[in-house]
Order: C-alpha cells, then structure tokens, then sequence
C-alpha cells in the first residue's frame, strides 16, 4: 500500500504519523503512533483534531490494530473489537470518529473469511478509501460553499476547518479557500477560539500559507463587528449535526449563530455527510464532551485563574437549526426545513 502524505498526517503502511497541532504555529513536530492505543492518546490530548481528521486516524487506528494482531498471533477479530472501543471513547461529540471506526468493523466482518493477513489488506484499503473520499469531499464542499458567499464579501470563521482539521483543503476554511481563489471573498476575520486558541494558531497559520488576508479577534468581538457592517457571513464546520438540523461544534459557535441572526447575516455549516446523526431527531441528545478545567485555568502549564478557582469548560455547544441559513455538504446544500434533505442526503451513497 502507497504511504500518504496529507498535511496533519502520514500514513508509512506501519505507522500513523500525526502533525502535533498543540504545538503550532511555532513548531512542526510529528508524533509517531504504532497502535490502537497510541492513536486514541493522540486524538485525546488534541496532538490531532478535528471532526473529519480524527475519524481518518482511527481508521487507520484499526488497521494498526490488525496488524499488530497478525504480527503477535493474536485473534484478530477480538483485538479488533477491543480497538474500537478504545478509538470511539477517545472523543464523543464527534460523529466521524465512531463513523469511520464502525465502517471499519463491517469490513471486517463482511470479509471475516479472508485469512488474517488478506484481512489486514482489506482494512488498509478501507482506510485509505476514507481518507481519499475526504479529499474529494473537501473539493465539492468548497466549491459548493463558495457559491453561496456573496461577491466580495467579509467572511467570520470559528475555530480550524481547515487542512488541519481534515485531509486535504477543509469544510469551513475549504469555501473560504474556494471562495478566494475565485475571487468572491477578500478578507477574513479569524475568532481566536477559546480556550485551545485554534482559530488563532491554527486558522493564522494556514491563512498566512494560502496568502489570504485575515486578522485575528477576540471571540466576544464578532458580534460588534457584525454591527458594524464589517462581516458579510459566517461560516464553520460541524462536529455532529442532528436530522432536524441542530449542529454541535466548537464551543462559541452558538453565540455567533445567535448575533448573526440578529443583524441578517448568512449563518452557514460546511460539513461532510459522515458528520449527520441521523439517528439523533435534536441537538439534545449529542454528547457533550466536558473537558479538564485545567485547560480554562491554564495556558501552557502557566496558571492565569486564581490559585484556588475552578472552571466548567464544555468543549462544544449545540446552535438550533432555526439560526442556520444552510448546512453545506459534498452531495449537495441542505437549507431549512432540513430534516428530509438532510436525510436524503445522509442516504446518498
């Protein structure tokens, strides 16, 4: 099987290698993942992130599993068993991940009577057909997201959507790339993202490589500027959306929809068809992961909060379908209603 070289990660056929995203934009350091285990302790400590990205390195997780399985003569199908479990509790909001991972599963028992290393081949390529339909859904996305935008337009993003998030060009930041490169966005406004800063360290960083003009803000500064006429739309990416339309992501992203519906801006999600929860009929009932308070109180081990404070620190919220102007996917727009195109398009194959 041919190694991959996308942005936030390599695949070498015996190792997963993931881009350290805590440490950007200052340093490029690679961790080495040669396990299940490794691969789950990775998207836990947020070394890699993002919806569709995590669901990408927990498939080759599996794959990682099947083959230290058929390398210490283990039964593979109850390693393999055990390895999903760990890969799916390493983050619950995210759809992608238990996604990719129970894709992974029905191979595996579709192809049962394979010998274990014929097993361990079909698994691989099953991984590297997630990983390259991500890529071209990151295309379709973007060019079906910029379409959408106005002519040169203002757009706020929250967050990173984009290669880092991803295999390839983004959901969010891929319309926005989309959208520059044609010649309808000029300008973007980059929420810092609080309290893992990824909108600016990460989202910077890329902009900065593509050459697309941008500035940082603070979070709370976005609804002022939407006052001001200085944001034409917004736009972000998904962790896990509802079928009535309901979309969980990063925390911040609810309060955006709320003041973008207060002064009639567009308000759009751009995500692929694996982040729909079908089965789910509201925001509701998605898991909300709470994480460490430490990382509120804290920057880079430095304490910033009082001695002895506490902090509730949600990682996610969830923005009602009604705030949303459209939910973009690679099969196509879905705007509201959305609960039949959503279903519609999550039945698509």
């Amino acid at each position: 099987m041919a190694e991959i070289l996308a942005p936030a990660f390599k695949w070498t056929g015996d190792s997963l290698l993931l881009l350290d995203q805590r440490k950007l934009p200052h340093e490029e350091v690679w961790v080495k993942c040669e396990t299940a285990e490794g691969v789950s302790k990775a998207i836990k400590a947020m070394v890699t992130r993002g919806a569709p990205l995590i669901g990408i390195a927990a498939s080759f997780g599996v794959v990682l599993a099947a083959k230290q399985a058929n390398q210490k003569g283990l039964p593979i199908h109850s390693e393999l068993e055990r390895a999903s479990q760990v890969l799916i509790s390493a983050r619950p909001t995210a759809v992608n991940l238990s996604w990719a991972v129970k894709r992974m599963m029905r191979v595996a028992e579709q192809f049962a009577q394979l010998t274990v290393g014929e097993l361990v081949a079909r698994l691989e390529e099953e991984a590297v057909n997630i990983y390259r339909e991500d890529c071209q859904a990151n295309r379709r996305i973007g060019e079906y997201g910029a379409a959408l935008l106005p002519e040169n337009c203002q757009v706020l993003t929250h967050c990173n959507t984009g290669a880092l998030a991803v295999s390839d060009l983004g959901t969010a930041l891929g319309v926005i790339k989309t959208a520059y490169r044609q010649g309808r966005a000029k300008f973007v406004w980059v929420d810092e993202t609080r309290p893992f800063l990824q909108g600016a360290r990460l989202t910077a960083w890329e902009l900065l490589k593509e050459g697309i003009p941008f500035k940082v803000i603070v979070d709370s500064a976005a609804p002022w500027l939407m006052g001001k006429g200085l944001v034409d739309a917004v736009i972000v990416g998904a962790d896990r959306i509802a079928s009535n339309g309901d979309v969980a992501n990063k925390v911040g992203t609810y309060m955006l929809a709320i003041a973008a519906k207060r002064h009639g801006i567009p308000f759009y999600v751009a995500a692929p068809t694996s982040t729909l929860d079908i089965s789910l009929t509201s925001g509701d009932q998605i898991p909300i992961e709470e994480r460490d308070e430490n990382e509120v109180l804290c920057w880079h081990g430095v304490l910033v909060a009082p001695k002895d404070a506490h902090a509730f620190n949600p990682a996610f919220d969830v923005t009602p379908a009604e705030l949303i102007t459209a939910i973009i996917t690679e099969r196509g727009v879905a705007f509201p209603p959305y609960e039949e195109k959503l279903v519609e398009l999550a039945g698509k194959t």
